[in-house]
């Protein structure tokens, strides 16, 4: 089975453009397990698209990998409405920590970027979360797919 990990920026006030036929190919690349961090913006973005995909795909396994059990504890209400069926739908739920410790967020991507052989990543900018992760994986030797 192949495996694939998303990481992107939080901050995004639209789907970004190519999401859909970025993750298409890796479809049809073989690609069939993807872990999604459940983080506000992109993973939830790729969450979605995911789901949606899977009336076509169907051998498509959605993993949510949270980092701690209170992850949407300073979600708005319809963040936390948006993040709580995103979770029930996912084919599994790994929970790392029971509640937030320093770091987890960071052991989070680690933990996907490690069980991953693909990469897809939004990176629009060089520092946060999403930067570092993608320079984690780079340095584990990982294949990386940029959504242009």
């Amino acid at each position: 089975m192949k495996r694939a990990c998303v990481t992107g920026h939080r901050a995004m006030s639209a789907f970004p453009a190519g999401l859909s036929e970025t993750l298409r190919s890796v479809v049809l690349d073989g690609y069939t397990e993807f872990l999604v961090g459940m983080a506000l913006g992109f993973d939830q973005y790729c969450c979605e698209e995911l789901l949606r995909m899977k009336g076509e795909f169907p051998q498509i396994r959605i993993v949510a990998c949270i980092p701690c059990g209170d992850q949407a504890a300073r979600f708005t209400r319809a963040q936390k409405a948006r993040y709580d069926r995103l979770c029930a739908a996912a084919d599994e739920r790994i929970v790392l920590y029971p509640s937030y410790v320093e770091g987890c967020m960071q052991e989070r991507n680690r933990y996907m970027v490690d069980h991953s052989d693909l990469v897809v990543a939004y990176l629009r900018y060089a520092g946060g979360c999403t930067y570092y992760t993608v320079k984690y994986a780079v340095e584990r030797g990982k294949e990386i797919l940029y959504l242009k």
